[in-house]
């Protein structure tokens, strides 16, 4: 390819990161190769310099600088469209829908965006979630592949925009269910970690991080307790509250709690899985956790959308198997919520406005009444 293009962004484009851009339009560049090109300056936005993370916006330019003509690489397949099975379990896990948003029950085990070797993904099968609209739906946040519970989408340019704003903002009021290798003390504080990514034999993963991390904040409360099978270790139902959005924050939290999510070998290791004596079927494999609930403004008219997402399979057998009771859940809401006043909702050093505090605060006085 030859000469410096000069590319607009298009309204389906609205709010994707930059080097999500250029993969759907460049798909033989590679990303190492796109991030010399940012760090020269030769990519540019609107004719100022960006980063791979910059959120494009409808109208912008994007200055794209003469590249090579390459293929793409060899063995990468391309991501697939859904299967029928899959479209099927799509349109079953939608717990929400109207002009504007979807929140849907994603299953663990299902990635959101592709990755490396990762061509089975939500973000290839958004199609069949469309109903006949006229734009796909877009993700506007993640979870973790191995993180089930609530995800919202947006059906349309202008809700992406007034979503992505929510989540950034701290608008958006997210709670986590947990079941953890131990149980906390005390059992209602505050998690207040800074980290950072490092890359090491098992992949990437985070980790705390004085210098250079990334502010990161959890709030937390232990629902209730039980022995793991007879007479074996304790295992606590947290409730969590992530006040920041860092990748695998939750996980990192709690294992630096000296607490990690049963099933989390890659923050736990074997201390995430913990023998059950005379109950082996008890021993989890899978990580539990669950994004339970989230509550924000609804990009339409501003009143609080709020979606809740019943248990995964393999968690609902655990909660079973400890007796523990879905119903307290809500009054460990209120109490944690009551706890997080005063609690700063943005990275610290970050004075929390009206705006920053209005998801959560809406969410508080609901349960209040």
């Amino acid at each position: 390819m030859s000469g410096v293009q000069a590319l607009t962004v298009g309204d389906d484009e609205a709010e994707l990161r930059l080097d999500r851009w250029f993969k759907r339009r460049f798909p033989a560049l590679g990303h190492g190769r796109l991030e010399k090109l940012l760090r020269t300056g030769q990519v540019r936005v609107d004719g100022r310099r960006a980063k791979s993370g910059t959120r494009l916006a409808p109208g912008q330019v994007v200055r794209v600088p003469p590249l090579p003509e390459s293929p793409a690489r060899p063995g990468r397949p391309a991501p697939k469209a859904p299967s029928r099975e899959d479209a099927r379990a799509l349109e079953a896990a939608v717990l929400y829908s109207d002009d504007s948003v979807i929140a849907i029950n994603k299953w663990a085990g299902l990635a959101v965006q592709g990755g490396s070797g990762q061509v089975r993904h939500l973000d290839a099968m958004l199609e069949a979630l469309r109903f006949e609209s006229a734009e796909r739906p877009r993700l506007v946040h993640r979870l973790d592949k191995d993180t089930s519970g609530v995800l919202l989408l947006a059906r349309t340019a202008p809700a992406a925009r007034r979503l992505t704003a929510a989540f950034r903002g701290k608008d958006a009021c997210k709670f986590y269910w947990a079941l953890t290798a131990g149980v906390p003390k005390p059992p209602r504080g505050r998690i207040e970690l800074a980290l950072a990514k490092k890359p090491g034999r098992g992949g990437e993963k985070v980790g705390a991080e004085e210098a250079g991390g990334k502010p990161a904040l959890t709030l937390y409360q232990v629902v209730e307790e039980h022995a793991l099978g007879r007479a074996g270790p304790k295992v606590a139902w947290l409730l969590l509250m992530p006040l920041t959005g860092r990748t695998h924050q939750l996980r990192a939290h709690c294992a630096a709690l000296g607490t990690p999510i049963l099933g989390d070998g890659k923050y736990g290791g074997k201390a995430a899985f913990p023998e059950a004596p005379g109950s082996p079927e008890a021993t989890p494999k899978q990580l539990m956790l669950h994004a339970r609930e989230i509550a924000l403004p609804h990009p339409d008219d501003g009143t609080t959308l709020r979606v809740a997402a019943p248990l995964p399979e393999h968690m609902e057998r655990m909660f079973r198997g400890f007796g523990f009771n879905s119903a307290r859940a809500e009054r460990a809401e209120a109490e944690l919520l009551r706890y997080a006043e005063g609690q700063v909702h943005s990275p610290p050093g970050t004075p929390p406005g009206p705006k920053r505090e209005r998801g959560c605060k809406k969410t508080a006085r609901k349960k209040a009444r």
